[in-house]
């Protein structure tokens, strides 16, 4: 087999992989009210319920970046991979809420060292110019994920329950994993093959090798590399907010629908992740010339569509929420896409790993804490029976629109390289 058909080989089972992150991240948002009268809860536990996901996610960059230039990142995914499929069936497996919160932060841990090792051998296999196409295609595989989250994931759960629906994604997560060991190799040269001539984003540095702690401090210490944190944590605070959790209630609660109808809908935000990657990728180079401008124009877009979501929360024509979801998502997507490619460009390549999963922190983070703050300010405006009123989500909505507003102004100091 020549070399470049293994290369996407290798692509093509680490972009499964990537489905399953998107898939875990996504998935409470169409069996979130099944939980909440499953496990008797309201909407702030439910919050910390979902978000017990990202918070070892983002903590669990650091250690990806160092231990994919150290350890390896084949070795990494399929290891960790084999920990969210416990974390999965555990959750599957909850009889509480406790044992469910921290099922989910086993599920994050485990796919935290998906990411960043994947853009790692991504470096090793594909050449620089190929680079910005295979990550707006791996982040279409996220969307992928992501509506698998959506629409089948409602119509698994709604044949079993969400219950047996999490133990069969565990036993899927496992034999991914199993793929990954036996398939993916580390470089090229592991295979018998030619190294790819890949150079560093920063040519006049003298490639020496740099150690973990000296690489970590060199991205922290870069005013650069701020921005681009701030930028991603609030941005992810509203998009993963919605997308991944209380998107299920709103639609659910405010338009009276049902759990496949719900998903339908949500998926129409992977569909849109799905084809805004490779689009905003092409924009990127093509049009714009500019990924920082691509960055600053989708987010001011979004904070104006998200604005018609906050005023007139309840009176979107059904066939609208179809069409915004798509198109929030569409925007959404071109940021992650050159977001990333913009911080690979600006350190050297010995520590694109450890970049990387700096810069990953800030959207999980970001997460983290938006999942549970709108369901404590959902909870302020009280609730019947477990439904929140439309005016309680539209003053949840009005309030993201202060962070998506903060994401534009960060964005505008993100400096890339000429």
């Amino acid at each position: 087999m020549t070399q470049k058909k293994y290369s996407y080989i290798v692509f093509g089972i680490l972009g499964i992989s990537y489905i399953l992150v998107f898939f875990h991240r996504l998935s409470p948002a169409v069996m979130a009210v099944d939980i909440m009268k499953d496990l008797n809860t309201g909407g702030a536990v439910m919050g910390i319920l979902s978000s017990a996901y990202f918070y070892p996610y983002a903590i669990m960059q650091i250690p990806a970046g160092l231990l994919s230039d150290s350890w390896g990142p084949r070795r990494s995914v399929s290891f960790f991979l084999l920990i969210a499929a416990i974390g999965s069936m555990a959750f599957g497996l909850s009889q509480n809420v406790g044992m469910a919160i921290a099922a989910r932060g086993v599920v994050g841990l485990g796919v935290a060292m998906v990411f960043v090792p994947t853009m790692k051998i991504l470096t090793n296999w594909f050449e620089s110019r190929q680079f910005v196409h295979l990550t707006g295609i791996l982040i279409s595989l996220g969307g992928v994920g992501a509506y698998t989250a959506a629409t089948p994931l409602a119509f698994l759960s709604e044949a079993l329950n969400w219950r047996a629906s999490m133990i069969i994604i565990g036993f899927i997560t496992i034999a991914v994993a199993f793929f990954v060991w036996q398939v993916v190799r580390d470089t090229p040269a592991e295979k018998g093959y030619l190294p790819v001539k890949n150079i560093s984003s920063t040519p006049d540095m003298i490639r020496l090798p740099i150690g973990l702690l000296q690489g970590l401090l060199m991205v922290i210490k870069s005013p650069r590399f701020w921005p681009m944190a701030v930028c991603f944590f609030l941005s992810a605070a509203v998009s993963l907010t919605f997308m991944g959790l209380w998107g299920g209630p709103f639609l659910m609660q405010v338009y009276g629908m049902t759990k496949s109808q719900t998903g339908a809908i949500l998926s129409m935000m992977a569909i849109g992740l799905i084809v805004g990657a490779p689009v905003m990728s092409w924009l990127s180079e093509h049009v714009y010339k500019s990924r920082k401008m691509l960055m600053v124009s989708n987010l001011i877009a979004s904070f104006f569509l998200f604005s018609l979501l906050a005023f007139f929360t309840g009176d979107f024509p059904v066939p609208f929420l179809y069409l915004w979801c798509f198109v929030y998502s569409f925007l959404g997507a071109g940021s992650i896409v050159v977001g990333y490619v913009i911080i690979k460009d600006i350190f050297p390549l010995e520590i694109a790993g450890t970049a990387t999963g700096l810069v990953n922190i800030a959207p999980f983070a970001g997460a983290a804490i938006g999942q549970p703050l709108m369901g404590w300010y959902l909870d302020s405006f009280g609730s019947t029976a477990g439904v929140y009123s439309v005016y309680a989500y539209s003053c949840a909505f009005k309030f993201c629109l202060v962070f998506i507003l903060g994401a534009v102004m960060a964005s505008v100091l993100i400096k890339e390289n000429s």
